[in-house]
């Protein structure tokens, strides 16, 4: 069976694999298999580990969809990030989010700081007094 993650930066992994087991803080676990009944879930907080072979991935999951349908799992996920456990893929999207928030504080300060300059410049300029 297929599965592939998809987040808004685009596909994060499409490949086969023997089954899936689905985890979620709202709904529990259950896992996929070939030929399994079609069915769609919501994952808030959770992880799916994807079987393949001898090899085991987890891919953490935050606000997203899991749909399976003729063998292939579709999941759609606001922020996912695969690992070899599933504590150092959380890790690791954590991370990623912190330095995401940390980019979008400075980019605010500087975004303060050149409308501060902007309103300076146009008071300099007395464009105001026309």
């Amino acid at each position: 069976m297929q599965i592939i993650v998809v987040t808004p930066a685009g596909k994060l992994y499409d490949e086969q694999v023997e089954y899936v087991v689905v985890a979620s803080q709202l709904t529990g676990q259950f896992a996929l298999m070939k030929n399994h009944t079609p069915i769609i879930s919501s994952i808030d907080r959770g992880y799916i580990k994807m079987v393949k072979e001898d090899q085991n991935l987890v891919t953490v999951i935050l606000n997203g969809v899991v749909e399976f349908s003729n063998n292939i799992v579709n999941v759609i996920a606001q922020e996912a990030h695969i690992g070899y456990t599933e504590q150092s893929a959380m890790e690791h999207l954590l991370t990623v989010r912190k330095e995401r928030l940390d980019e979008n504080k400075r980019r605010s300060i500087d975004f303060g700081k050149a409308e501060k300059e902007l309103v300076e410049n146009i008071q300099k300029a007395k464009a105001s007094k026309v």
